[in-house]
């Protein structure tokens, strides 16, 4: 991110084109039809993501006392989250992060159909892994919360710390980072990680939600739709190299690289089986009041 002018206010660019130059919009209501069928599948993994995404909303109104927040979500994915942060946080700003064309097409889709103002959501295409990924114009700064679900766990712990420590940087004083995930001790193959993931498996049993759409049957009939050709292709490559040498982070990962950035108060404030909400407090008091730099 770039350093803020004088003007304490964030100020907002022009909107950003989602994807490669020229890629098609995808029509709202093919894209509606595609988002619930993520989130069912979503869902499966998840049977309490509603409670999560809650959750998440019911920390940001808790700790952030001003009428504007700006939130940056890491990973937007087709916007779930950022959606349902918009429907129930008034004033609030998003801008949504993810590399992926594809699901930036259904998250813009979406921003469409809801008619929301420009500076409401955002998009920007950018990889989460590269160390010069908030040093951009798009991302104005100071930033109130970072929010993100089932996306950072995907990092390898290297890049997921570096991202974690970079936010410090440009997170007004009081601001949060909040965190829905898969996020282990050891690993999945570990007795207490073992026993959370079978606490998920007999709560999806339970919710009805056990034998939804899995991933990978999700993006099989994604691919096997003309509309969305150009955004597959253009998706190609983007997401390589996801799984390297070092592994995936675990929780002292995620906890150790938020205090180096000078969070506090780091933990988990939710959990059922194996998917938790992690926050944290960047040191100071916290932002109440429009305009102020913190």
């Amino acid at each position: 991110m770039t350093p803020s002018p004088n003007d304490p206010t964030p100020q907002h660019p022009t909107p950003l084109t989602v994807g490669p130059a020229g890629l098609p919009p995808i029509p709202p209501r093919i894209a509606r039809r595609w988002r619930a069928r993520w989130d069912a599948q979503q869902q499966r993994y998840l049977p309490r993501r509603t409670e999560r995404f809650e959750v998440i909303t019911d920390a940001l109104t808790l700790d952030i006392k001003r009428p504007d927040p700006l939130i940056v979500d890491l990973g937007v994915g087709p916007g779930s989250l950022a959606l349902h942060l918009l429907d129930r946080i008034p004033g609030v700003r998003i801008i949504g992060v993810d590399a992926d064309p594809f699901l930036l097409g259904l998250a813009d889709a979406a921003r469409e159909e809801a008619g929301l103002a420009p500076d409401r959501l955002r998009l920007v295409q950018a990889d989460l892994r590269a160390p010069d990924v908030l040093d951009r114009p798009e991302l104005p700064e100071p930033v109130h919360a970072w929010v993100s679900t089932t996306a950072l766990h995907w990092m390898q712990h290297p890049d997921l710390q570096r991202l974690l420590r970079s936010l410090g940087a440009y997170t007004a004083p009081g601001g949060l980072v909040l965190d829905g995930d898969h996020i282990y001790h050891e690993s999945k193959q570990a007795l207490f990680d073992a026993f959370t993931i079978r606490l998920a498996g007999l709560d999806a049993e339970r919710c009805g939600v056990h034998e939804n759409e899995d991933w990978q049957q999700w993006w099989e009939a994604v691919a096997e739709v003309p509309e969305f050709a150009a955004h597959l292709a253009a998706r190609d490559g983007v997401l390589e190299d996801r799984h390297g040498e070092h592994g995936p982070a675990r929780l002292h990962h995620y906890e150790q690289a938020l205090r180096e950035a000078g969070f506090a108060d780091v933990g988990t404030i939710w959990q059922y089986g194996d998917d938790r909400v992690l926050a944290a407090r960047r040191f100071g008091a916290a932002p109440s009041a429009p305009g102020s730099r913190g």
